[in-house]
């Protein structure tokens, strides 16, 4: 039977009701006042027969309403009843729920049978309160009847995508409604910012089915949510496996996290390095971190820094550091760094360029005496080729020694071994000149680029005579100066 059949047969034994609901006629601009209407409806489905049979409306037609509200019949005062003009919503509620009336209603007969004492009223009413005195849902009384617990925002975590949607399936729920999404407590955890909600994120599995990310987490996030801090969302299996809604923007994102413990503890500066050499923890490094933040205090970028992403218009920007002078600078460093530079000049040059130490050691060169003794140029071969001191440190030796030795004939005419060779005193230097480069590999940069080597010493191409010789530690020389295999093997070095 239609509200409108209903209504004509009431309205003779019911003007004292009707009477009653005029005060709610004005009220149907804005909302429909259930409990003004107690007396005259004594079933839920008289005006929303859809919530128990699929493919009928939800809501009753205007020209229902019309059969009472028509804009002539008056109240007892006296007072016209305001004719309903209105328009029924005819698709589903802009929500990221999977329920829908008419499934739950079979589900309640086929497991509790016809007579089931759950009736519309079990989730619209609260406890103790009129039949008619509806809202949209009680959802205690859903959560108590699926035994999930007293609370909505603080069901397991496992239970969200039981009712919910991903957000990025739910696409009626609007923009503004998201903002006001509140955050379960598990947020409130106080590890959760940092390491907390990766170990929530997943993968998972729940009921016998894997899940690449938790769907607790997909039920209010997407992807670009969480590429507002992370710099390595393009490759996190788990942030891919969400889906791409920028709705989730609408949601507040802190992105002023706090520094994680392990970056406070006593010797983090100088471990730091070792760490990032560890793929595992460089993963971890890369969630944070750019090769920009590397590059704010390492001039030369170690082998490592590399292997970090760079920063990207499609990437987090990444945390920014403040350059400091380290630990093991103290106050008298200035009086004893010249014995750690001879030691270990390319810890230094990580930090340091040239020109910085020129800047003490030889301010102002043309301003002073000649800095070697007058005869130094007939012997300075032998104090280069020694290395007693570095020629580098003042001089360009590409230029500036090429200068003049082609100015003076000193210059390769050709590969190693060929007629009109610079080395053609040494009859025999191809065969030796091995020992030669590695015992002082400057003095051949002096007129040799790496180029020249490559014609035989290549890995991809050339003679292919193998530079490295009987007895080579590649893994060594990796640890000590990895950027001298990259000649060769470019960013693809074995083993790193």
């Amino acid at each position: 039977m239609t509200a409108a059949r209903l209504l004509r047969r009431l309205a003779p034994v019911a003007a004292a009701a009707l009477l009653a609901a005029a005060g709610a006629a004005a009220r149907l601009k804005d909302g429909f006042d259930h409990r003004e209407h107690a007396k005259l409806f004594t079933s839920c489905q008289t005006c929303h027969l859809g919530a128990e049979r699929a493919g009928a409306a939800v809501f009753p037609a205007a020209k229902d309403c019309a059969s009472c509200h028509d804009g002539e019949r008056q109240t007892a005062k006296g007072k016209v009843l305001e004719r309903v003009r209105w328009t029924p919503r005819t698709g589903p509620a802009p929500s990221n729920l999977r329920f829908t009336h008419d499934r739950h209603a079979r589900e309640v007969i086929e497991k509790a049978g016809r007579d089931s004492a759950l009736a519309c009223q079990a989730c619209h009413v609260e406890p103790g309160a009129t039949w008619m005195d509806v809202k949209h849902a009680v959802v205690a009384s859903c959560l108590d009847c699926h035994r999930l617990g007293p609370t909505h925002l603080a069901v397991a975590d496992t239970a969200c995508g039981t009712c919910h949607y991903p957000l990025w399936e739910a696409k009626d729920v609007p923009e503004a409604k998201l903002a006001l999404w509140k955050a379960p407590p598990s947020h409130d955890a106080p590890d959760f910012r940092l390491e907390g909600h990766g170990r929530l994120a997943g993968p998972v599995t729940i009921g016998g089915k894997a899940f690449d990310v938790s769907p607790s987490c997909a039920t209010c996030h997407a992807r670009e949510y969480c590429a507002n801090c992370h710099v390595n969302a393009p490759e996190s299996k788990v942030i891919q496996a969400l889906g791409s809604d920028r709705r989730a923007l609408a949601m507040k994102v802190d992105t002023d996290l706090p520094e994680p413990a392990s970056h406070k503890a006593a010797g983090f500066e100088r471990a730091h390095g070792r760490q990032a050499q560890d793929r595992e923890l460089r993963q971890k490094c890369m969630t944070c971190h750019t090769q920009e933040t590397c590059l704010t205090c390492h001039l030369a970028p170690p082998a490592a820094v590399r292997l970090i992403a760079a920063r990207a218009p499609d990437r987090a920007p990444g945390v920014k550091v403040e350059r400091k002078r380290p630990v093991t600078h103290g106050k008298d460093f200035t009086d004893g760094h010249g014995a750690l530079a001879a030691a270990s000049s390319r810890s230094c040059a990580g930090c340091h360029v040239q020109e910085q130490c020129l800047s003490c050691h030889r301010p102002n060169a043309a301003a002073q005496a000649g800095y070697h003794p007058p005869d130094f140029l007939s012997r300075h071969p032998v104090a280069a080729y020694s290395r007693e001191t570095s020629c580098a440190d003042c001089h360009n030796t590409s230029q500036f020694c090429q200068t003049c030795h082609v100015r003076s004939g000193l210059q390769s005419q050709g590969i190693l071994g060929t007629r009109g060779s610079f080395h053609d005193a040494n009859p025999t230097f191809a065969f030796s000149h091995g020992p030669a480069a590695r015992q002082n590999l400057e003095s051949c940069t002096s007129c040799h680029a790496e180029r020249d080597c490559l014609v035989c010493h290549s890995a991809n191409g050339g003679r292919r005579f193998n530079p490295h010789g009987p007895g080579f530690d590649a893994a060594r020389l990796l640890r000590k100066n990895p950027q001298m295999c990259t000649a060769c093997h470019g960013a693809a070095i074995p083993g790193l």
